[in-house]
């Protein structure tokens, strides 16, 4: 199948093989081949769950309630899931979609569909049925493996896109009132493979929907080489995971963050993964209490949960460390957090376009709060002149720019759709469309979202400055600072905050607190007490949508 658009998805040059080549100018013959050819070298994603499966097939690789999945069993199980799909027809370089919850199969479609060489597409488990199929659509998916619990939106997105949809979850019990045939079926009568297929290292692996900030998604398709790199230098120089470890589960893995920081990572090393399809904080920390969870990875609004389930519990897991990535963590929940559980917060930064870590405060180093730690290997992280969009010019150390990448973790580019990728990758260098900084000792600092600074009086105002001012306010739970047009000030701050569960704040109360903290052309004017604030699947908070909430609102009062 050929994918739509720029991008060539499929491994369809062999190991080994040779593309034709331009005859070299200076010699008048054609270059030698293996100067120029990809090599006989092959990688896999699915070899990180094969190998363990092979040296440690009895060790727990989840704990799911009260029940556990061995590796040996996990990959016996995605090597005849596997089989199925073969039996359907797919073949290396299709894209097989997903909507499938924290659960064992996820993991089975996962790495079953990587083993026979095609390309797995995670999709929103909130995405409704016009985006499903969008996604259906754009990424030329060839099948949908659906959860049951998400048919109903799935089931007529795939029929509106003419993709053919098979199930898993879905109860014997309701088999004969689901108008799709069940995966799991299929894989009990299918032939499994007997390994993993060979794959060229810069092969797809995945694609993945990014939320959209402006505009439609785009598919970030990442290859193998980059995710599995990532792995590996997150385990030698960053993470501190042990096989013996627990790790909770609850980041959503069709996400990049929960898929290579918790599911990839930990798979690598034989640790055990906790699955919680749904995050919710009391459940999450009685599950880590009970499982003994050894390793906290999570966006800052499941650092807020779980601050505020301790104060209804005096039960704690015996917690190591903490991983935090997706967004911005105020540096008083960071301490909050570490008081409670006694385990130090080490924060990343990154995008899925990075798969997904770029920098990192690595585990048995000092933290440094309020920072995002140093550029990982092989990974160049630098700061670049934000008002030049034509070029890369990096800034001296100490300044405030554009983050800008490179590396080995670059995705291979977005899906049919070479504009942005000319806009994106500029000389080499990734175009974060994040304001930073980088000092001397190559520690990175971000500032804000590029398109989410406020210029108001001609004055910039960061957000996350601000919104860090804000949550040192003991009734304050969540905050996020956005900008509205106002005519006297060209942008007037305001700032929609959550109040931690059985406390009281009034607007006027959280202004003065601010003011009194921050310079006058900073501190939210505006504050509107809400119940929750609108979130992407990474956690961060979706700052367009409570832009266009309170422009329609005041459109409203205008009329």
């Amino acid at each position: 199948m050929t994918a739509p658009g720029d991008l060539d998805l499929s491994p369809t040059t062999a190991p080994g093989a040779v593309p034709a080549s331009a005859d070299d100018p200076s010699s008048g013959t054609a270059p030698d081949p293996v100067l120029t050819g990809p090599g006989f070298g092959t990688l896999s994603i699915a070899a990180i769950l094969a190998e363990t499966a092979h040296r440690r097939p009895d060790a727990t690789a989840f704990l799911v309630g009260d029940a556990s999945v061995t590796y040996g069993d996990l990959w016996a199980q995605s090597r005849a899931y596997a089989g199925a799909l073969l039996a359907r027809g797919v073949r290396p370089g299709d894209r097989v979609a997903m909507l499938v919850p924290n659960v064992p199969d996820f993991a089975r479609v996962y790495y079953g569909a990587l083993s026979i060489g095609a390309v797995v597409v995670p999709i929103h488990l909130l995405f409704k049925a016009a985006e499903i199929e969008f996604v259906l659509r754009d990424a030329g998916a060839s099948l949908l493996v659906a959860g049951a619990p998400f048919l109903g939106e799935a089931g007529p997105a795939a029929a509106a896109a003419g993709i053919p949809t098979v199930t898993v979850l879905v109860p014997d019990a309701l088999r004969d009132q689901v108008p799709f045939p069940r995966l799991e079926d299929e894989a009990a009568q299918a032939e499994p493979v007997r390994t993993y297929a060979s794959v060229n290292p810069l092969a797809a692996a995945t694609i993945l929907y990014t939320s959209g900030t402006t505009g439609r998604p785009k598919g970030a398709v990442g290859s193998h080489l980059a995710m599995i790199e990532q792995v590996h230098v997150a385990l030698i120089d960053t993470f501190d995971l042990r096989p013996d470890d627990v790790v909770f589960g609850g980041l959503p893995f069709f996400h990049t963050f929960g898929q290579m920081a918790v599911l990839n990572i930990a798979f690598r090393k034989g640790a055990a993964i906790v699955l919680l399809p749904k995050f919710d904080p009391d459940e999450a920390l009685a599950l880590l209490v009970r499982h003994r969870a050894t390793v906290f990875t999570a966006v800052p609004t499941m650092f807020v949960g779980m601050v505020q389930a301790a104060e209804r519990t005096s039960d704690r897991p015996p917690l190591r460390y903490a991983v935090s990535g997706g967004a911005a963590l105020p540096v008083p929940l960071l301490e909050a957090f570490s008081r409670t559980f006694g385990a130090e917060v080490h924060e990343g930064y990154g995008l899925t376009e990075t798969s997904p870590t770029a920098a990192f405060n690595p585990v048995g180093e000092p933290i440094r709060p309020g920072t995002v730690g140093r550029p990982l290997w092989g990974v160049d992280v630098e700061i670049a002149d934000a008002d030049v969009d034509d070029r890369v010019e990096l800034l001296a150390a100490g300044e405030l720019g554009e983050i800008v990448v490179r590396g080995h973790n670059l995705f291979k580019g977005y899906l049919g759709n070479p504009e942005a990728n000319a806009q994106t990758v500029v000389d080499g260098w990734f175009r974060t469309g994040d304001l930073g900084t980088k000092d001397a000792d190559d520690i990175v600092t971000i500032v804000d979202r590029k398109k989410d600074m406020i210029v108001r009086n001609g004055y910039n105002v960061y957000p996350s400055e601000v919104e860090d001012v804000m949550t040192g306010h003991p009734a304050v739970a969540q905050v996020a600072v956005f900008g509205l047009a106002d005519d006297t000030h060209g942008q007037e701050v305001h700032a929609a905050v959550v109040l931690m569960p059985g406390r009281s704040a009034d607007a006027a109360e959280i202004v003065e607190f601010t003011k009194e903290r921050v310079a006058a052309y900073k501190y939210p004017r505006h504050v509107h007490l809400v119940e929750t604030l609108p979130l992407g699947g990474s956690g961060k908070v979706l700052k367009r949508e409570l832009v266009a909430s309170f422009e329609a609102a005041r459109s409203t009062e205008g009329a």
